[in-house]
């Protein structure tokens, strides 16, 4: 995939639209979906990308191998055969972000996926929803994909009131934005007690969660123990965890998915 162009959407997310003859054939409906995307390494102008074997991706030398993330497809605009990613700024930049950054027009980038399952129960009759900066791109998506029946609560937890972006929704989800600076930086509980708040409706539920380990977790298990919510109407997914790079998170991340009742 090449670059077509990057957009800063708030002063710390930067939207970057990919194109290329590979957008060929890139399912439909994957809005808010996981994605690999492959980076290439200081004084490549394209990463090594692996290539499909009989039993799997075959990588190329580990001195050539692509810096792996995983993000989230923002928008597929099949039409056009172009992809948006949003990429979070961070001021202790890591390889994805100073790659976002400095992403020009024709810069390459390598892309697998989509993958993962569904983020929304389209027809529950509430959705509860809750993330930071990091789940934003996921949760607006599923936000936009919402009939206009339905009902519920977003929770989005965001730096400061500079960080809110519009997400054109046709559903009824009220959208909350927490301030991180208002409610103190340092708060690890804003989300899991913005959810324990909400008045807790009738009927079904579908609850899409993300983010950072604790919140999730923390988030997750109130919805199971305490409102014994039902483990398929969950989507719950930790992206990462304080202090911690996406290869140092790895299997601590799994061994969490792989825990969560």
């Amino acid at each position: 995939m090449q670059v077509l162009s990057a957009t800063r959407v708030t002063p710390r997310m930067l939207r970057v639209t990919l194109g290329g003859a590979d957008m060929a054939g890139f399912p439909e409906g994957s809005d808010g979906s996981h994605i690999k995307v492959f980076l290439p390494l200081a004084g490549q102008d394209r990463p090594v990308l692996p290539t499909l074997g009989p039993k799997g991706p075959v990588w190329p030398p580990r001195d050539q191998r692509p810096i792996t993330r995983t993000y989230t497809v923002r928008r597929h605009h099949a039409g056009r055969g172009e992809l948006e990613i949003d990429f979070v700024l961070h001021d202790d930049a890591g390889p994805a972000s100073s790659w976002a950054a400095a992403a020009k027009p024709g810069n390459f980038i390598g892309l697998a996926g989509p993958a993962g399952p569904d983020r929304v129960i389209r027809d529950a009759d509430w959705h509860v929803m809750a993330g930071d900066m990091s789940a934003l791109p996921a949760i607006a998506a599923a936000l936009e994909s919402l009939p206009a029946a339905a009902r519920g609560h977003a929770f989005i937890e965001v730096p400061d009131a500079g960080e809110r972006q519009r997400i054109d929704t046709a559903s009824q989800v009220t959208i909350h934005w927490l301030h991180r600076d208002e409610a103190g930086n340092d708060r690890a509980d804003l989300l899991e007690q913005a959810v324990r708040a909400m008045p807790w409706p009738d009927g079904t539920l579908s609850a899409t969660i993300a983010g950072e380990s604790g919140a999730v977790v923390a988030i997750r298990d109130y919805l199971r123990r305490e409102r014994g919510l039902d483990r398929n109407a969950i989507y719950a997914v930790p992206y990462w965890k304080a202090s911690l790079t996406e290869e140092g998170y790895h299997e601590e991340r799994h061994r969490i998915m792989d825990t969560m009742d």
